[in-house]
């Protein structure tokens, strides 16, 4: 599990114009923390340090520590508002995590082989991936980075569901007949459509002209 850390401070002035001031004039972000049982909580965190810490995609399913003044919470992602043009943070949600209290992550999907896959080495298929993340549950200290898919015996036409993957030491899938990923076969290009169209037209035209 890997482990992140955010400073962050308490606010107290709330609402929308609070909001945009916090983010024009001191560069932060408002956020929230709830669940757990206890009162929501109105935070601010460095524009900058967020921004970092999101280049590393671990840290959208990873267990993070708020630093708040003295306090710390442990905490999941749980929804990040975005500028709709620009894709920076406007506004994170976040939610506690209890040691001692099963938690529900989505979990991304690594696959395992891929350049050895033989639907895909052999028979020229393609790889699809329906589902690139899995909903897990587990306890905090069993909460997974990845969950790790092998298709090096996958098959064209052949599906790897949820129920067909072992799950980490402690982890349980949330969900069934969930697809993670399959060998389709390759799309002819449509070039190479009008190459076998304009092929057929003319042995159809061959026969026409025999049959006269």
């Amino acid at each position: 599990m890997s482990e992140f850390t955010l400073n962050a401070q308490e606010r107290s002035d709330l609402g929308k114009g609070a909001s945009r001031r916090l983010r024009r004039n001191a560069n932060l972000i408002p956020a929230v923390i709830y669940g757990a049982g206890k009162e929501a909580a109105s935070i601010s965190l460095e524009n900058r340090e967020m921004a970092k810490l999101l280049l590393n995609e671990a840290a959208f399913n990873s267990i993070l520590t708020l630093k708040i003044g003295s306090k710390k919470e442990d905490v999941l992602i749980k929804d990040l508002q975005r500028h709709p043009a620009k894709g920076f943070v406007l506004h994170a949600d976040f939610i506690r995590v209890v040691a001692n209290q099963k938690l529900t992550a989505l979990i991304p999907v690594t696959l395992i082989n891929e350049e050895n896959c033989v639907g895909v080495k052999r028979d020229g298929g393609e790889l699809f991936r329906p589902s690139p993340e899995l909903e897990v549950s587990c306890l905090p200290k069993d909460l997974p980075d990845t969950i790790e898919v092998d298709v090096a015996n996958l098959e064209v036409g052949q599906v790897i569901h949820v129920e067909d993957i072992k799950a980490p030491k402690g982890v349980e899938f949330v969900g069934t007949g969930i697809a993670v990923v399959t060998v389709t076969a390759a799309r002819v290009s449509a070039e190479e459509d009008e190459v076998v169209e304009a092929a057929d037209a003319a042995e159809e035209a061959k026969d026409e002209k025999a049959e006269d």
